[in-house]
This record gives C-alpha cells, sequence and structure tokens, in this order.
C-alpha cells in the first residue's frame, strides 16, 4: 500500500513534536534533581556562609605554636570537619598543665567553676573589703589611703601589696581614680602581671624517667598531692612511680600506699625510720629500669627552721643525681593557703636551701587568704604548677593564672554598685 506525501509529511510532524516533548521532559527532570540536590544540602548544612577570616588568636611565648592545617578542596562536609578540629584542638591546648604565667587564651567553663568555688573564702576578705570602698556613692581623695591599708592587712604579701598600689596610684588620673570600674580593671591586670612569671609549661616527657621532688613542711599534704598527681598522670597513660621517702612516720608511707593502690601504680618503701634518701634512690633505679614515665618522690615533712633538716634534703638531692644523672628534673614546693603570708617565708627559706622550680597550693577551698598566690609568685618568680581545690581525687588542678584573677575578683564591678 502506497503512503502518500501527506501521511509523511504528517508522520515527521509527529515525530518531531514527540522528540521535542522528550527533551523539553529531560531539561525539566534536570532542573528538579538540581533543585532538590540543593534542598537537601541546605538542610544538611545550612544556608552558605561567607567565608570566615581566618582568626589570630593570640599566644604566650611559652607556649608551642598550633600545628598549620593544609587549607583543603573546598567542599562544605570537608570545612565542616575541619572547624570541629579547630575546636577540639583549642580544648586540647586549654587543658595544658598551668606555666605559671599569663594567658590569652579563654579560660574554660569547668576550670573557671573551680577556681570560683575555691576562692570563695578569699572573695569574703580582702577583696569584699576592696568592694565597700569603692561601693560608695562618690568616691574621693581619700581613695588611696583606704586602697592602700587594705591590701598591706591583706595576704598578699607586701611587695605584691605595694605594686598593686603603686600601679593604681600611678596608673590612673585623678578622674580615673573616682570610678570604680577603672580600678578594678587596674588591679585585675597588674594582678595578672605579677602572676606571669615567665615560665615554660613543664615538660614530663623530656626525661624518661622524669624524676619530681616534692617537699614542704609538715601537714601541709605533700603525701596527698604526689598521690592526686599519681593519680592525674596515669590517667593521662603515664607509667608512674612513687617513692614513700618519709620513712620515719609510718603513717605517710601508708597514705601513700593507699594513694598508690588508687592509682593503680607501685609504691617503693623502705624499712621504718631507715634512710630516706636509699628509698628515693631505689625508686629512681626502679623507674630507670621499668621504663617508667616519672617517678615522684615524696619527702618527709620538715620545718624550715631546722638546719640539719635542710641539709638532709641537700642530700636527698645528691642521692638522686647519682641514681640518674641530671635529676630531679622538677622540685616543687607544697604549700598551705590557709598559713597566709607564712608560705611566703617558708618557700623563701627552702628555695635559698634548694633550687624550687615549682609551687603547689594547697588547701585552697579552706582559706580566706588565698590572695597570697600573688605575694608567692611577686617575691620568689618561681611558677605556680598545681592547687587544691578540694578533697576529692580530681580536685588537684592545674594552676590557669588567667582563671585565677577572673574568679579572685569575680563580679567586683557589681559589688562595689551594691
Amino acid at each position: 500500500m502506497l503512503i502518500s506525501v501527506s501521511q509523511i509529511v504528517t508522520l515527521l510532524v509527529v515525530m518531531a513534536a514527540v522528540i521535542i516533548a522528550l527533551l523539553l521532559l529531560r531539561r525539566a527532570g534536570n532542573k528538579s534533581r538540581e533543585a532538590s540536590a540543593r534542598s537537601v544540602q541546605e538542610r544538611v548544612l545550612g544556608e552558605p556562609q561567607p567565608a570566615k577570616p581566618v582568626r589570630e588568636r593570640k599566644r604566650p611565648p611559652v607556649k608551642r605554636p598550633a600545628k598549620k592545617r593544609p587549607v583543603p578542596e573546598a567542599e562544605p562536609e570537608d570545612d565542616e570537619d575541619d572547624e570541629d578540629d579547630e575546636e577540639e584542638e583549642e580544648e586540647e591546648e586549654d587543658e595544658r598543665p598551668g606555666t605559671g604565667s599569663g594567658s590569652d587564651a579563654a579560660v574554660d567553663g569547668e576550670t573557671r567553676e573551680a577556681f570560683r568555688a575555691g576562692l570563695a573564702k578569699t572573695r569574703g576578705g580582702f577583696v569584699a573589703r576592696l568592694g565597700k570602698i569603692f561601693g560608695k556613692k562618690k568616691i574621693d581623695q581619700d581613695v588611696l589611703p583606704q586602697l592602700e591599708e587594705v591590701l598591706f592587712t591583706a595576704d598578699i604579701g607586701p611587695r605584691a601589696a605595694d605594686r598593686i598600689f603603686d600601679a593604681v596610684k600611678k596608673g590612673l588620673t585623678k578622674d580615673e581614680l573616682t570610678d570604680p570600674a577603672r580600678i578594678w580593671t587596674k588591679i585585675r591586670e597588674t594582678s595578672g602581671q605579677i602572676l606571669d612569671v615567665g615560665a615554660a609549661p613543664v615538660d614530663f616527657g623530656r626525661a624518661r624517667p622524669f624524676v619530681l621532688l616534692v617537699l614542704g613542711v609538715n601537714g601541709v599534704g605533700k603525701t596527698t598531692t604526689s598521690g592526686k598527681l599519681a593519680a592525674r598522670l596515669t590517667g593521662d597513660g603515664k607509667k608512674v612511680v612513687l617513692a614513700a621517702g618519709d620513712p620515719v612516720r609510718a603513717a605517710a608511707t601508708e597514705q601513700l600506699e593507699i594513694w598508690g593502690e588508687r592509682a593503680g601504680v607501685p609504691v617503693v618503701k623502705g624499712k621504718a625510720g631507715g634512710d630516706p634518701s636509699s628509698v628515693i634512690f631505689d625508686a629512681v633505679k626502679r623507674g630507670v629500669d621499668e621504663q617508667a614515665d616519672i617517678v615522684i618522690c615524696d619527702t618527709a615533712g620538715r620545718l624550715h627552721t631546722k638546719t640539719d633538716l635542710m641539709d638532709e634534703l641537700k642530700k636527698v638531692g645528691r642521692v638522686i643525681d647519682k641514681a640518674m644523672p641530671g635529676a630531679p628534673h622538677e622540685t616543687w614546693m607544697v604549700l598551705d593557703a590557709t598559713t597566709g603570708q607564712n608560705a611566703i617565708t617558708q618557700a623563701r627559706t627552702f628555695k635559698d636551701a634548694m633550687e624550687i622550680t615549682g609551687i603547689v597550693i594547697t588547701k585552697l577551698d579552706g582559706s580566706a587568704k588565698g590572695g597570697v598566690i600573688l605575694g608567692i609568685c611577686d617575691e620568689l618568680k618561681v611558677p605556680v604548677r598545681y592547687v587544691g581545690v578540694g578533697e576529692k581525687i580530681d580536685d588537684l588542678r592545674p594552676f590557669d593564672p588567667r582563671a585565677f584573677v577572673e574568679a579572685l575578683y569575680e563580679d567586683a564591678d557589681e559589688a562595689s554598685a551594691a
């Protein structure tokens, strides 16, 4: 059967229409899939954000710089992961042990709360007295004599008191001295400068084993500090050995053994009434033989006024050096915050006999004399490494100068205005 020309034309027109319709449907389908993909992307990642400027984080010169991270290809998922990684790096840096020097890094909430609670009684002491001075409706020229009286009767030590007073007196104009907020700012600023003694962070990895000698007078909490520190370092994955360097006092050895059981670390002890130096020698040797990371040497409490006991302490130092040349790598003195300015006297005497490289302050939460930390740092130029803010095993915390200043003068402006 022959097909007419008109039928052929009609067939071609129909085929062309079908092809055009298929092309239009395909284009519409592509646009629909693209719109759907954008919708899903926006629901998961949110609206596209402009590129964030790189933050320039201020760091004290003693801290190691953050590792440079390569810039990833521009994919939304990678950008989000990188931001999470940066936040984790910041958290890790904030948790580093205190250096005894000021820090511009943000204070994490847990540390701030621990210091706030530990300094509650101190804030009720000289800080509250300052608040009463600045809480007057009008501050006149009498503010300086009153400020001087409060500072020099506080337990921050005469040098620290004089430094803060001079900063306010010479650093503010007459008009500024009538503004409580200006005075508080200067006090906070100077306190931070006092705590900044330029000490580097403790590097527990610079020797293996890293030998730490802990000393102080009777009753300040040396054994408890040694045990809590051992538990903390063990929790960080370190292999620790404890040395019961007070064989004369049986209770001290028993107490350290209890801490050793809690922390899961061995305790080297000697015979009752034996030579402390020999016990510590054996502990250091064990640390070397067993490839321990850290050996913490607890010592007998001794009065800083007793020359013979101080000479014995020097002997301990010599014996440690024989067990491991170059040790001890750090010598920390434990001070009781409740003793106030007497703690400064103790530290000064011990520092004359031994090279003190760090301070641990205990019982901060039970004293209104926590401001003594300012005096210790100002007079001795020795960093505070840890502070005890409670009785729990995790209440021995790395000292954070910024957290300390924030907690010490917390709500000072509001208190003045009340």
